[in-house]
């Protein structure tokens, strides 16, 4: 076991208060103490313990045992903003070369900026906030990644635990207002505790179904020194259970095999991927195209299948496409991979899925539900059968017993009616008439044709609104970890936030913030945490001067009535040039192919461009409130004349 040749740190260097990582020379970068994979579920659990660093950090205060505790994690960037409760730690990290260092513009962007690294890397992002209103600031970043499945950490600063319950300046109950936000929330009240709950946090935020975590730390805590050794080995109850746990032989095995006899009997299957594929596309792909199946994803799961592939059927959903809700109306097993069967999806639930329900009833197929986390089985829908598990060992267990379909075109008659609907039901809309306002899904078209074989190259991020689903409608996806997008929550001012974590995440590669003007209007100030950093994100902005999603239902079920949807914005260009980035402008369609060549080959700064696009156009296909996921209005009424 590695231990440092001394129990306490000289008071000399105290004094001088020299970073840690001059301290120990980077010595305890020898070692990786980063989460752990995931495990399926069904098997032991490999203890996440780590040496015993009982003596190392005595000498040390709260600042400098975070620092050392994140270079020991894996910790490659922390985003923050700085406050009195906080700045123990913050002195601690003062100038450490073991991460990057982010300020953002707003707490809420930098738990935003964080859920964007951690969405296209897998890693949790980490965000360091003080006490009072800078924790209560983060509350809707944690819910959004509570919604859907992200790794996300934050520490929050707290007044000394004397004041606790005084209503002391910039005190706030922040684990009572967190906890319904997080998978687990905790105050440090010992700094000897410190260690091991950074550790637990990372555990609890990366195992299972991936989601938030909070650490409160009180400034005397932090600011204390550690005097005596301690234990930095997670103790949290569940992951003892974990060690002694073993599900009852065989039940594994065999949901495993009455989900492949229904899959290889069934004519008319349909994959429907989530979020929990995108890490075992490669997986995902082979089923299908082994048992010759359509497959349809999640607006979180966009990428996780190629879009460009004969099977794929797109997103379904609300607003997905029309082939991909009739064939999951019509399909008679539904293979759920990772997704968690939303409102969105769904449609009127007692409506939902017909043909599935009566070939369940015959024995013939049904619903398969594949899901790591065993409250999102049978909560919504009922399952034929449940797989619990991480997906990627599922499917990996699953393969073998999956026969070969495609070899005899077995299913052509359900694969035929899947591309006639296809081609009878594409997405579509009504043209700009000569010297009418651009249609923004001209604009998503365009950029989806300058971009297609570089796609592997390339990251799409989104506000929340009419601009987000065209993005998803009009943009063909075909990697994994490319889609960055709020679904469960929507979050508006999602988009550049977002953007820029994921660009500090790939530096090299192009990341494309797709945006609405309402959405950006409550998250534009980070464009000077980009034009700071040299983080140089493009913001594409479909400019309608409407909050556009919630004018659409205006228009449909309010008889035009904007009430508080009239967007009154600034000039983006300028607003642009004075964050010091780049702005371009665009308003007539013979013009829109030149300047996105333009905005996309620009890399010297951060560039926005703007896009005056029609303000009435609506988002179709669309699944009114309360109807089947079939009874859809598939395209403008225009198209129809």
């Amino acid at each position: 076991m590695f231990r440092f040749p001394f129990k306490r740190i000289a008071p000399s260097l105290l004094k001088h208060r020299l970073p840690l990582f001059q301290l120990y020379n980077n010595k305890i970068a020898s070692f990786s103490l980063a989460p752990q994979p995931l495990k399926n579920i069904q098997k032991d659990v490999p203890e996440y313990t780590k040496p015993n660093q009982d003596e190392m950090f005595i000498g040390m205060n709260g600042g400098q045992i975070f620092e050392a505790m994140m270079m020991q994690l894996g910790v490659e960037v922390v985003f923050g903003y700085p406050g009195g409760a906080i700045l123990p730690i913050y002195d601690g990290i003062y100038n450490s070369p073991n991460f990057k260092f982010i300020l953002p513009r707003h707490e809420q962007g930098g738990g935003h900026m964080a859920e964007g690294y951690a969405r296209v890397t897998g890693k949790p992002g980490v965000l360091l906030v003080t006490s009072g209103p800078g924790a209560t600031n983060t509350v809707t970043p944690l819910q959004d990644a509570l919604s859907d499945g992200i790794p996300l950490i934050v520490f929050t600063g707290q007044v000394p635990t004397t004041a606790i319950g005084s209503d002391a300046f910039q005190e706030a109950d922040v684990l009572g207002i967190t906890r319904p936000c997080t998978k687990w929330n905790t105050m440090v009240s010992d700094i000897s505790d410190l260690p091991r709950v950074l550790r637990e946090a990372f555990h609890i935020a990366t195992t299972g179904r991936p989601g938030p975590v909070l650490v409160d730390l009180p400034k005397d805590v932090t600011a204390s020194i550690l005097q005596i050794p301690c234990d930095s080995t997670p103790a949290l109850p569940s992951m003892r259970r974990n060690r002694l746990r073993r599900r009852p032989d065989g039940i594994f095995e065999e949901r495993i095999r009455q989900a492949a006899d229904l899959i290889n009997i069934a004519k008319k299957p349909l994959i429907y991927a989530g979020a929990g594929t995108l890490h075992c596309s490669d997986l995902l792909r082979q089923l299908a195209t082994k048992a010759n199946i359509p497959c349809t994803t999640t607006l979180q799961g966009l990428g996780a299948f190629d879009e460009n592939h004969p099977l794929s059927m797109h997103m379904l959903g609300m607003h997905g496409s029309a082939y991909a809700n009739y064939a999951m109306q019509n399909a008679d097993l539904i293979i759920g991979l990772g997704a968690r069967f939303d409102d969105r999806v769904t449609g009127n639930l007692k409506l939902f899925a017909p043909a599935a329900k009566k070939a369940a009833a015959e024995g013939t197929g049904g619903i398969v539900h594949f899901e790591i986390l065993d409250k999102n089985i049978n909560k919504i829908v009922e399952s034929t059968v449940a797989v619990q598990g991480d997906t990627k060992v599922s499917l990996e267990t699953i393969m073998p017993l999956i026969e070969n379909k495609n070899e005899n075109n077995s299913r052509k008659e359900w694969i035929d009616q899947c591309q006639t609907w296809k081609r009878d039901h594409p997405f579509e809309y009504f043209p700009s008439a000569p010297g009418a306002p651009i249609k923004p899904e001209t604009i998503i078209q365009e950029l989806n044709r300058q971009l297609e074989g570089n796609k592997e190259n390339v990251i799409i991020s989104t506000g929340v609104g009419q601009h987000q689903m065209w993005a998803a409608q009009y943009y063909n996806f075909t990697h994994p970890h490319t889609w960055v997008t709020s679904g469960g929550l929507g979050t508006m001012g999602f988009g550049l936030p977002s953007a820029i974590g994921a660009k500090i995440a790939y530096p090299d590669k192009i990341v494309i913030d797709v945006d609405g003007d309402g959405s950006l209007s409550m998250t534009a100030m980070e464009l000077q945490t980009a034009a700071e950093y040299g983080i140089n994100v493009k913001v594409l902005v479909l400019n309608n001067n409407f909050q556009g999603m919630v004018k659409q239902w205006q228009d449909l079920f309010y008889e035009k009535r904007y009430a508080g949807t009239k967007m009154h914005n600034p000039n983006w260009v300028k607003f642009a040039e004075s964050m010091n980035c780049k702005g371009l402008f665009c308003d007539k369609n013979e013009n829109l192919s030149s300047i996105i060549k333009e905005f996309l080959e620009y890399d010297d700064t951060p560039i926005l461009l703007e896009v005056m696009v029609d303000e009435d156009e609506h988002v179709y296909p669309m699944v009114p409130a309360g109807k089947a996921l079939d009874d859809m209005v598939i395209k403008d009424p225009k198209l129809y004349l």
